[in-house]
Protein backbone atom coordinates (compact mmCIF):
# COMPACT_ATOMS: atom_id res chain seq x y z
CA UNK A 1 0.00 0.00 0.00
CA UNK A 2 1.75 3.15 -1.19
CA UNK A 3 -0.93 5.88 -1.25
CA UNK A 4 -0.49 8.32 1.57
CA UNK A 5 -3.19 8.60 4.22
CA UNK A 6 -5.11 11.82 4.86
CA UNK A 7 -6.00 12.23 8.52
CA UNK A 8 -9.07 14.15 9.67
CA UNK A 9 -9.39 15.29 13.28
CA UNK A 10 -12.95 15.74 14.61
CA UNK A 11 -12.21 18.25 17.31
CA UNK A 12 -15.26 18.52 19.52
CA UNK A 13 -18.59 17.02 18.37
CA UNK A 14 -22.09 18.36 18.59
CA UNK A 15 -23.20 17.94 22.22
CA UNK A 16 -20.20 16.61 24.15
CA UNK A 17 -20.18 18.40 27.52
CA UNK A 18 -16.93 20.34 28.08
CA UNK A 19 -17.58 20.11 31.82
CA UNK A 20 -17.15 16.33 31.58
CA UNK A 21 -14.74 15.84 28.66
CA UNK A 22 -11.71 17.77 27.37
CA UNK A 23 -13.39 19.15 24.24
CA UNK A 24 -12.62 22.65 22.95
CA UNK A 25 -15.33 25.32 22.69
CA UNK A 26 -13.87 28.82 22.30
CA UNK A 27 -11.90 29.95 19.24
CA UNK A 28 -8.72 29.93 21.34
CA UNK A 29 -9.37 26.39 22.58
CA UNK A 30 -10.27 25.21 19.09
CA UNK A 31 -7.07 26.69 17.66
CA UNK A 32 -4.91 25.17 20.38
CA UNK A 33 -6.38 21.67 19.90
CA UNK A 34 -6.23 22.01 16.12
CA UNK A 35 -2.56 23.04 16.20
CA UNK A 36 -1.58 20.04 18.31
CA UNK A 37 -3.55 17.70 16.03
CA UNK A 38 -2.06 19.40 12.95
CA UNK A 39 1.45 18.90 14.28
CA UNK A 40 0.60 15.23 14.91
CA UNK A 41 -0.39 14.73 11.27
CA UNK A 42 -4.03 15.80 10.82
CA UNK A 43 -4.46 18.04 7.78
CA UNK A 44 -8.28 18.18 7.88
CA UNK A 45 -10.17 19.65 10.85
CA UNK A 46 -13.82 18.63 11.18
CA UNK A 47 -15.47 21.34 13.25
CA UNK A 48 -18.76 21.81 15.09
CA UNK A 49 -19.44 25.32 16.32
CA UNK A 50 -20.49 25.73 19.95
CA UNK A 51 -22.45 28.35 21.86
CA UNK A 52 -19.97 30.87 23.26
CA UNK A 53 -22.10 32.12 26.16
CA UNK A 54 -20.83 31.24 29.67
CA UNK A 55 -22.04 27.82 30.74
CA UNK A 56 -23.58 27.09 27.33
CA UNK A 57 -20.61 25.47 25.61
CA UNK A 58 -22.24 22.05 25.32
CA UNK A 59 -24.82 23.42 22.89
CA UNK A 60 -24.34 24.02 19.15
CA UNK A 61 -24.28 27.42 17.48
CA UNK A 62 -25.09 28.41 13.91
CA UNK A 63 -24.11 32.05 14.33
CA UNK A 64 -21.95 33.06 11.33
CA UNK A 65 -19.77 35.27 13.54
CA UNK A 66 -18.98 32.35 15.83
CA UNK A 67 -18.12 30.25 12.77
CA UNK A 68 -15.90 33.02 11.39
CA UNK A 69 -14.06 33.50 14.67
CA UNK A 70 -13.36 29.78 15.03
CA UNK A 71 -12.36 29.31 11.40
CA UNK A 72 -10.02 32.30 11.48
CA UNK A 73 -8.36 31.11 14.69
CA UNK A 74 -7.77 27.60 13.31
CA UNK A 75 -6.57 28.80 9.90
CA UNK A 76 -4.14 31.27 11.43
CA UNK A 77 -2.71 28.61 13.74
CA UNK A 78 -2.54 25.82 11.14
CA UNK A 79 -1.28 27.22 7.81
CA UNK A 80 -3.01 25.60 4.86
CA UNK A 81 -5.32 23.45 7.01
CA UNK A 82 -8.36 21.97 5.25
CA UNK A 83 -11.50 23.11 7.05
CA UNK A 84 -14.35 20.58 7.21
CA UNK A 85 -17.61 22.05 8.52
CA UNK A 86 -20.31 20.01 10.18
CA UNK A 87 -23.81 20.68 8.80
CA UNK A 88 -26.00 18.23 10.71
CA UNK A 89 -29.38 19.60 11.78
CA UNK A 90 -32.70 17.95 12.57
CA UNK A 91 -35.65 19.32 10.62
CA UNK A 92 -36.01 21.12 7.30
CA UNK A 93 -34.48 24.46 8.29
CA UNK A 94 -30.86 24.45 7.09
CA UNK A 95 -30.42 28.21 7.03
CA UNK A 96 -27.94 28.10 9.94
CA UNK A 97 -25.42 25.71 8.37
CA UNK A 98 -25.74 27.47 5.01
CA UNK A 99 -25.12 30.88 6.60
CA UNK A 100 -21.99 29.54 8.30
CA UNK A 101 -20.78 28.06 5.01
CA UNK A 102 -21.27 31.42 3.30
CA UNK A 103 -19.33 33.12 6.09
CA UNK A 104 -16.27 30.84 6.13
CA UNK A 105 -16.33 29.03 2.74
CA UNK A 106 -14.99 25.72 4.06
CA UNK A 107 -13.01 23.50 1.74
CA UNK A 108 -15.16 20.52 2.80
CA UNK A 109 -18.53 20.14 4.48
CA UNK A 110 -20.40 17.10 5.72
CA UNK A 111 -23.33 16.08 3.55
CA UNK A 112 -25.43 13.58 5.50
CA UNK A 113 -26.58 11.29 2.72
CA UNK A 114 -29.66 9.67 4.26
CA UNK A 115 -31.99 9.46 7.24
CA UNK A 116 -31.46 7.34 10.34
CA UNK A 117 -33.54 6.43 13.38
CA UNK A 118 -31.02 7.65 15.95
CA UNK A 119 -31.51 5.25 18.85
CA UNK A 120 -29.73 3.76 21.83
CA UNK A 121 -31.08 1.39 24.47
CA UNK A 122 -29.59 1.06 27.96
CA UNK A 123 -28.78 -2.19 29.75
CA UNK A 124 -31.91 -1.57 31.84
CA UNK A 125 -34.09 -1.70 28.73
CA UNK A 126 -34.80 2.02 28.56
CA UNK A 127 -34.09 4.52 25.81
CA UNK A 128 -30.83 6.38 26.46
CA UNK A 129 -32.54 9.43 24.95
CA UNK A 130 -35.98 9.96 23.39
CA UNK A 131 -36.08 8.16 20.02
CA UNK A 132 -35.36 10.63 17.25
CA UNK A 133 -35.13 10.71 13.48
CA UNK A 134 -32.01 12.26 11.98
CA UNK A 135 -33.89 13.32 8.88
CA UNK A 136 -32.03 13.79 5.63
CA UNK A 137 -34.56 13.50 2.80
CA UNK A 138 -33.51 14.04 -0.79
CA UNK A 139 -34.75 17.64 -1.00
CA UNK A 140 -32.72 18.58 2.07
CA UNK A 141 -29.61 16.90 0.66
CA UNK A 142 -30.17 18.68 -2.65
CA UNK A 143 -30.36 22.05 -0.90
CA UNK A 144 -27.11 21.36 0.91
CA UNK A 145 -25.40 20.36 -2.34
CA UNK A 146 -26.61 23.57 -3.98
CA UNK A 147 -25.18 25.58 -1.09
CA UNK A 148 -21.88 23.74 -1.34
CA UNK A 149 -21.61 24.49 -5.05
CA UNK A 150 -22.15 28.18 -4.29
CA UNK A 151 -19.31 28.24 -1.74
CA UNK A 152 -16.94 25.99 -3.71
CA UNK A 153 -17.14 23.37 -0.96
CA UNK A 154 -16.45 19.66 -1.47
CA UNK A 155 -19.23 17.46 -0.06
CA UNK A 156 -18.18 14.62 2.19
CA UNK A 157 -21.04 12.12 2.03
CA UNK A 158 -21.75 10.79 5.53
CA UNK A 159 -23.18 7.26 5.30
CA UNK A 160 -24.61 5.73 8.47
CA UNK A 161 -25.95 2.55 6.89
CA UNK A 162 -25.45 0.35 3.85
CA UNK A 163 -28.48 1.65 1.96
CA UNK A 164 -27.24 5.21 2.41
CA UNK A 165 -23.92 4.25 0.80
CA UNK A 166 -25.86 3.01 -2.23
CA UNK A 167 -27.84 6.27 -2.46
CA UNK A 168 -24.78 8.43 -3.10
CA UNK A 169 -24.27 7.09 -6.60
CA UNK A 170 -27.94 7.82 -7.32
CA UNK A 171 -27.34 11.47 -6.46
CA UNK A 172 -24.75 11.59 -9.21
CA UNK A 173 -26.94 9.68 -11.70
CA UNK A 174 -29.84 12.11 -11.20
CA UNK A 175 -27.69 15.22 -11.55
CA UNK A 176 -27.72 16.29 -7.91
CA UNK A 177 -23.96 16.03 -7.77
CA UNK A 178 -21.17 15.97 -10.34
CA UNK A 179 -17.69 14.63 -9.81
CA UNK A 180 -16.05 11.84 -7.87
CA UNK A 181 -17.79 11.36 -4.52
CA UNK A 182 -15.93 11.32 -1.21
CA UNK A 183 -17.48 8.74 1.13
CA UNK A 184 -17.39 8.71 4.92
CA UNK A 185 -18.55 5.40 6.39
CA UNK A 186 -19.91 6.26 9.84
CA UNK A 187 -19.71 3.06 11.87
CA UNK A 188 -20.52 2.39 15.50
CA UNK A 189 -23.71 4.42 15.97
CA UNK A 190 -25.98 1.98 17.84
CA UNK A 191 -28.78 2.10 15.24
CA UNK A 192 -26.51 2.29 12.21
CA UNK A 193 -23.64 0.23 10.81
CA UNK A 194 -21.62 -1.56 13.50
CA UNK A 195 -17.93 -0.83 13.90
CA UNK A 196 -17.04 -4.16 12.31
CA UNK A 197 -13.95 -4.43 10.09
CA UNK A 198 -15.63 -7.28 8.18
CA UNK A 199 -18.03 -4.75 6.67
CA UNK A 200 -15.32 -2.73 4.92
CA UNK A 201 -14.87 -5.02 1.90
CA UNK A 202 -18.64 -4.93 1.40
CA UNK A 203 -18.86 -1.15 1.68
CA UNK A 204 -15.92 -0.46 -0.60
CA UNK A 205 -17.41 -2.88 -3.11
CA UNK A 206 -20.55 -0.74 -3.29
CA UNK A 207 -18.81 2.48 -4.35
CA UNK A 208 -17.42 3.41 -7.77
CA UNK A 209 -13.86 2.25 -8.38
CA UNK A 210 -11.32 4.85 -7.40
CA UNK A 211 -13.63 6.73 -5.01
CA UNK A 212 -12.02 8.25 -1.94
CA UNK A 213 -13.32 6.92 1.36
CA UNK A 214 -12.70 7.11 5.05
CA UNK A 215 -14.15 5.67 8.23
CA UNK A 216 -15.63 7.51 11.18
CA UNK A 217 -15.51 4.96 14.02
CA UNK A 218 -17.73 5.73 17.01
CA UNK A 219 -17.21 4.02 20.33
CA UNK A 220 -14.46 2.57 22.49
CA UNK A 221 -12.66 -0.77 22.31
CA UNK A 222 -14.16 -1.92 19.02
CA UNK A 223 -13.00 1.05 16.95
CA UNK A 224 -9.24 0.54 16.74
CA UNK A 225 -9.35 -2.77 14.83
CA UNK A 226 -11.62 -0.95 12.38
CA UNK A 227 -9.10 1.87 11.98
CA UNK A 228 -6.36 -0.69 11.43
CA UNK A 229 -8.33 -2.42 8.68
CA UNK A 230 -9.19 0.91 7.01
CA UNK A 231 -5.51 1.81 6.94
CA UNK A 232 -4.61 -1.57 5.45
CA UNK A 233 -7.29 -1.25 2.74
CA UNK A 234 -6.24 2.22 1.61
CA UNK A 235 -8.93 4.31 3.26
CA UNK A 236 -8.30 7.71 4.72
CA UNK A 237 -8.47 8.04 8.47
CA UNK A 238 -10.40 10.07 11.01
CA UNK A 239 -10.37 10.32 14.78
CA UNK A 240 -10.87 12.92 17.48
CA UNK A 241 -12.75 13.60 20.68
CA UNK A 242 -16.02 13.78 18.77
CA UNK A 243 -15.68 10.08 17.92
CA UNK A 244 -13.99 8.50 20.94
CA UNK A 245 -12.41 9.30 24.29
CA UNK A 246 -10.22 6.19 24.35
CA UNK A 247 -6.78 5.28 23.03
CA UNK A 248 -5.96 1.80 21.68
CA UNK A 249 -4.59 0.67 25.06
CA UNK A 250 -7.81 1.67 26.83
CA UNK A 251 -6.47 4.83 28.44
CA UNK A 252 -8.69 7.88 28.26
CA UNK A 253 -7.40 10.50 25.83
CA UNK A 254 -6.79 13.97 27.18
CA UNK A 255 -6.36 15.63 23.78
CA UNK A 256 -7.15 15.23 20.12
CA UNK A 257 -3.44 15.06 19.36
CA UNK A 258 -3.08 11.79 21.27
CA UNK A 259 -5.76 10.19 19.11
CA UNK A 260 -4.18 11.53 15.90
CA UNK A 261 -0.79 10.16 16.91
CA UNK A 262 -2.36 6.76 17.50
CA UNK A 263 -4.16 6.61 14.17
CA UNK A 264 -1.08 7.86 12.32
CA UNK A 265 0.86 4.94 13.80
CA UNK A 266 -1.73 2.56 12.31
CA UNK A 267 -1.19 4.06 8.86
CA UNK A 268 2.57 3.65 9.15
CA UNK A 269 2.24 0.06 10.35
CA UNK A 270 0.22 -0.56 7.18
CA UNK A 271 3.13 0.76 5.11
CA UNK A 272 1.65 4.20 4.42
CA UNK A 273 2.96 7.67 5.09
CA UNK A 274 0.85 10.61 6.22
CA UNK A 275 -0.13 13.24 3.62
CA UNK A 276 0.90 16.82 4.37
CA UNK A 277 -1.42 19.73 3.56
CA UNK A 278 -0.09 20.16 0.03
CA UNK A 279 -0.48 16.46 -0.74
CA UNK A 280 -3.89 16.23 0.91
CA UNK A 281 -5.22 19.16 -1.11
CA UNK A 282 -3.93 17.65 -4.34
CA UNK A 283 -5.36 14.21 -3.53
CA UNK A 284 -8.77 15.71 -2.76
CA UNK A 285 -8.84 17.98 -5.81
CA UNK A 286 -8.76 21.15 -3.71
CA UNK A 287 -7.04 24.39 -4.63
CA UNK A 288 -3.52 24.86 -3.28
CA UNK A 289 -3.26 27.00 -0.18
CA UNK A 290 -1.45 30.28 -0.64
CA UNK A 291 -0.86 30.43 3.12
CA UNK A 292 0.74 26.99 3.28
CA UNK A 293 2.94 27.79 0.28
CA UNK A 294 4.17 31.08 1.75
Amino acid sequence: MSEKAIITCALTGVLTDPAQHPVPVTPEEMAREAKAAFDAGATVMHVHFRNQQPGMGRFPSWEPQVASDIAQAIRETCPGVIFNQSTGVVGPDISGPLACMQAIRPEIAACNAGSLNYLKATAAGKWAWPPMLFDNPVDKISSFLTGMRETGTLPEFECFDVGIVRCVEMFAKTGMYAGSAHYNFVMGVESGMPADPALLPILTGLIPAGSAWQVTAIGRDNIWPLHRRAAEMGGHLRTGLEDTFYLPDGRKATSNAQLVEAIASYARKAGREIADVHEARRMMGLAPSAVAAA
